[in-house]
């Protein structure tokens, strides 16, 4: 049997895999878990243009839940099915970086199967929240503007075109995902001042001009629903009020949560967040949102890994995949949130896949096979925690203790 050697189906091939993956039993279980008891209602209230419902969030990522919805039903199946499409994306998308940044399948191959080992891409996917949907924007986004390096002539504007509209859906979505159009655009101009043949024919200001105007106008976009709605309809004179009052709401201090977490202890995998544990569905039942520990430890690894391949062997591409990492996880020192939660880390979580396969890439005559070993390691704790990811039965209700390494997991 030949094995593909074009990068589209190699990336169809796992984006396919991924979505048998994360489909698999979705439908438990029957009850809504953690923060789905806020957008499922939310997105029943937009399906049925009825009025304003979890104000304090954009609309677009409610309003692919209520796309699910009406497509399969008012049901687990549709609160959930668009939440497993943006995970297989989030796949693809990261097979897409890597392949358009090292030229190399199995490089990209590597990232895109650590992506869907990495547990909190199979817990997201299973699970109706903002969060899968605003990542799977922002990674496809800069995939789409590294894409329009390989571009030529009209090409290029559409591809970069094609990039801001992503992100600005993943604005629209949440607002986490704003600072990544800053690291976009900051990376733009640092790149292209190096290297100007990188985005022929694109000159900077314009291309930033049209990356933030598209965005903010893709984002406005977003809310074309609430101009509908029969309830405290939005207007063009309410428009902006509206933000400033999702803006208050966001950054109200919140009460103390059993599952809160300061951002700087997340990269180590310490305080993970139980979605589910309860008798549901005729059996004891969980859903931790936690980091494959091998991905997650070993990901720390790479990302010192790629700064020492940038520092001393000049690998740019390697150390700029490590930058956006720590970049992802130091603007929540700067992000005005009351409360932090291990979920937050899902998009940066995604870029240790990144790192990784450039970590291996850029030692991949000294760690042959490695990667290999990686991935089966990875694997195999994937297999092992997949009961309590996925909503499994269990025996009882002291079944967790077997897959608690440390006792802030419980």
């Amino acid at each position: 049997m030949r094995l593909p050697t074009r990068p589209l189906p190699v990336a169809l091939l796992f984006g396919l895999a991924a979505q048998l993956l994360f489909c698999w039993r979705l439908t438990t279980p029957h009850i809504l878990v953690f923060d789905e008891v806020h957008y499922v209602p939310a997105a029943r209230m937009l399906r049925d243009l009825a009025g304003p419902v979890n104000i304090e969030h954009p609309l677009f990522g409610k309003t692919l839940i209520a796309l699910g919805m009406t497509i399969f039903g008012d049901d687990p199946l549709g609160w959930r099915a668009m939440s497993t499409v943006a995970a297989s994306t989030v796949v693809m998308g990261v097979f897409a970086i890597l392949w358009l940044t090292f030229g190399r399948l199995r490089t990209a191959s590597v990232g895109a199967a650590v992506t869907i080992l990495d547990f909190t891409v199979l817990v997201q996917a299973r699970t109706a929240m903002l969060d899968g949907f605003m990542a799977a924007f922002v990674v496809t986004g800069l995939a789409a503007l590294l894409w329009a390096m390989r571009g030529s002539g009209a090409a290029v504007w559409r591809r970069w075109l094609l990039g801001a509209c992503l992100l600005g859906l993943a604005v629209g979505t949440k607002w986490t995902a704003l600072p990544y159009v800053g690291f976009a655009g900051l990376a733009f101009l640092v790149m292209g001042h190096r290297r100007p043949d990188l985005w022929p024919k694109l000159p900077r200001i314009a291309a930033l001009a049209l990356l933030g105007l598209v965005v903010a106008a893709t984002y406005a976009a977003t809310f074309a629903p609430a101009f509908f709605y029969a309830s405290e309809p939005l207007t063009w004179r309410t428009l902006l009020p509206f933000q400033v009052d999702m803006y208050l709401r966001q950054t109200q201090v919140l009460p103390p949560h059993t599952y809160q977490s300061g951002w700087w202890t997340w990269p180590f995998d310490w305080r993970p967040v139980w979605y589910l544990y309860e008798p549901v569905d005729g059996a004891q039942r969980g859903v931790l949102m936690l980091g494959n520990p091998a991905v997650m430890w070993g990901g720390l690894l790479a990302v010192a890994g790629c700064l020492a391949a940038w520092l001393r062997g000049g690998n740019r591409a390697a150390g700029g995949i490590a930058l956006l990492w720590i970049a992802s996880v130091a603007m929540w020192a700067l992000i005005p949130k009351s409360l932090g939660f291990y979920y937050y880390y899902y998009l940066s979580s995604i870029w240790l896949g990144l790192a990784i396969a450039a970590a291996f890439d850029h030692w991949r005559v000294r760690l042959r096979y490695w990667d290999e070993a990686f991935l089966a390691l990875s694997a195999v704790l994937f297999i092992h925690f997949h009961p309590i990811l996925s909503a499994a039965a269990l025996r009882g209700p002291g079944s967790f203790h077997r897959w608690m390494w440390l006792s802030s997991w419980v």
